[in-house]
């Protein structure tokens, strides 16, 4: 993010704490605004990111057909409605038809899709999209497991809810016996 879009960003963000009541020239908030620009500067940096640099060409032939399984990876993002944290874990699978990606493209895929104001399941559905665009697989799955705070510190303060979304696609959507071979794999 450019210079003068985190200098506005912490100018509107002073005007938050302000607005809330708070003394923003006090020392434990006086660089806050600049502090909570910066985190989201880095929180929605997906904006900024290109999905066709972060694979950067890291697709490669194979003869091979099995599925293919990332499982667990970490994921952090924002909701939309409240702009609030859900954190979680993503499992992606595809069945390569000719061709495989680069194993940490796979997670850098979910991370410029996370670091964005989202709803989960659409977060869930341009993961598994973009797998099958840039591998041309057979079929692709995608599961995200989060928690959302903003159920769990507002509204119904439901600390132990997760929410669970799923996209599958191709062979996965089509074929039950690979979309339950995956959901064996991932443990669901």
């Amino acid at each position: 993010m450019e210079k003068d879009k985190k200098e506005k960003l912490a100018e509107l963000f002073k005007e938050v704490l302000q607005t809330l009541g708070e003394d923003t020239d006090r020392e434990g908030l006086e660089k806050t605004p600049h502090r909570v620009a910066g985190a989201y500067s880095f929180l929605t940096k997906g904006y900024y990111e290109n999905v066709e640099d972060v694979i950067n060409g890291a697709v490669f032939t194979t003869s091979n057909d099995d599925m293919v399984i990332v499982k667990n990876i970490e994921l952090y993002s924002l909701c939309e409605h409240h702009m609030l944290p859900f954190i979680g874990k993503c499992h992606v699978a595809y069945i390569p038809r000719g061709k495989v990606i680069g194993l940490s493209k796979i997670a850098r895929v979910v991370e410029v899709f996370s670091r964005r104001f989202q709803i989960q399941e659409n977060l869930t559905r341009e993961i598994a999209e973009t797998v099958m665009k840039y591998t041309g697989a057979e079929g692709a799955g995608v599961v995200i497991e989060a928690r959302h705070l903003c159920m769990m510190m507002r509204g119904v303060e439901k600390q132990n809810s997760v929410m669970t979304t799923s996209c599958m696609l191709g062979s996965f959507r089509d074929d039950g016996s690979t979309r339950m071979e995956f959901l064996r794999l991932i443990g669901g």
